[in-house]
């Protein structure tokens, strides 16, 4: 099977310290067979330094949190 891999944007979600947070648009290879996206060590690290900075978020979602069991 190939893989063809595109240059996209997705949303991408981390939970740290028990929050949850979202990033919107952020830069990442995408393949399209899979659906397996990468990011380079660039962008993890400008994720991590975002979620660190302790600067206010462009907005605030409410979201519910279900069990399975």
């Amino acid at each position: 099977m190939q893989e063809t891999m595109i240059d996209t944007t997705v949303n991408y979600t981390i939970e740290h310290q028990g929050r949850l947070y979202l990033i919107e648009q952020v830069p990442a290879r995408l393949c399209e067979e899979t659906g397996e996206e990468f990011f380079s060590p660039e962008t993890v690290e400008h994720i991590q330094a975002l979620i660190h900075s302790g600067r206010a978020p462009a907005r605030v979602i409410e979201t519910p949190v279900y069990r399975y069991v």
